[in-house]
């Protein structure tokens, strides 16, 4: 069933989903509604959640949650994420757990593979088959341009059709679709298709995605030396992509440092295992804040509100690097 298909018809839910395919983003959503509608008492929805990870020691204590009595609720929920991070025994491990879910308490498992995969190890959704609730969150076309329209809305913003019939045929995950959406409403909320052309080419700058990189790594010497290249070649207009390609890689460490945040997929997957140990140290809400203070830093390199792009530059650096790196600037 794709992703919106359930959001909308709402099927029963009964020992066994798997949320399945390859958009994070969507993913975490289809976990959101599935606790709100099988878990609807927030005062005891606590008491009835158990969520585990790939890091667990043991399968055994998945067991023990699935097998356990609900609490003032009517049924007992299990969370599984990252499930496509397990190796083949583990896998094997879960597998027979899922076999063993009572009836009225659910398990609910998260393998981000494509339902088509043919590989091994089998994905869960294949192992299943009917006998549980697949949501696939790949999303095609119309899942795209059903986001697109989504976020726009709930950013009080409108895209040009030729904006949004370009985010739709990309190949951007929709994580990034959203981001750069969020930052070009910043700016303004009639998105044309040239600020998306233009955001599109500051995002692929590859010396701006160094600075970004090199800074929230710790790394600032070396993005403020990289910044001033750019600075050197492009001038003034050196601002915008490297306060840009730094709001993406913030926004990147922010998703990581949620509760059950990632994986990074697409473009960004190659980012996941040099980000996910920084996010972890910095934690949520000190990345909010640093993906916060970069979008503020973008708004007024795109709005022109700024005499000195390049003191700009070097404000933000030390801005966002010292709330990624607590007691300073995390200079290096």
């Amino acid at each position: 069933m794709k992703f919106y298909d359930f959001v909308t018809k709402a099927p029963k839910v009964g020992t066994l989903a798997i949320v399945e395919g390859t958009e994070v983003l969507l993913a975490q959503r289809a976990l959101d509604v599935l606790i709100e509608r099988l878990l609807p008492d927030e005062g005891t929805r606590g008491l009835n959640l158990d969520v585990f990870g790939p890091e667990i020691d043991a399968m055994a204590k998945v067991g023990d949650a699935v097998a356990g009595m609900p609490f003032l609720a009517e049924r007992r929920v299990t969370i599984f994420r990252n499930a496509q991070a397990l190796r083949a025994q583990p896998r094997r491990d879960l597998w027979a757990v899922a076999q063993t879910v009572p009836a009225g308490n659910t398990l609910i498992i998260e393998d981000l593979f494509p339902p088509a995969k043919k590989t091994k190890p089998e994905p869960f959704g294949q192992l299943a088959g009917r006998t549980a609730l697949r949501i696939d969150t790949t999303a095609n076309a119309e899942t795209r341009e059903r986001f697109v329209q989504e976020t726009l809305a709930s950013l009080g913003a409108q895209a040009e059709p030729r904006a949004v019939a370009a985010l739709v045929e990309s190949e951007a995950d929709l994580a990034a679709v959203r981001n750069d959406l969020e930052k070009l409403a910043l700016v303004d909320k009639e998105i044309r298709f040239a600020d998306l052309a233009r955001e599109s080419l500051t995002i692929a700058d590859p010396k701006a995605y160094q600075y970004a990189s090199a800074l929230v790594e710790g790394r600032t010497a070396a993005a403020l030396a990289i910044a001033f290249d750019l600075f050197a070649n492009d001038g003034r207009g050196a601002a915008v992509p490297l306060a840009s390609a730094l709001a993406t890689e913030a926004g990147l460490l922010w998703e990581l440092a949620r509760p059950g945040g990632g994986p990074l997929t697409g473009r960004n997957a190659w980012r996941e295992r040099v980000l996910r140990p920084i996010a972890a140290r910095v934690g949520e809400r000190r990345a909010r804040a640093a993906y916060e203070a970069a979008v503020r830093g973008f708004e007024a390199a795109v709005t022109g509100r700024i005499d000195d792009p390049r003191g700009l530059i070097e404000v933000l650096t030390a801005d966002v690097g010292g709330r990624i790196f607590r007691g300073g600037t995390g200079r290096r």
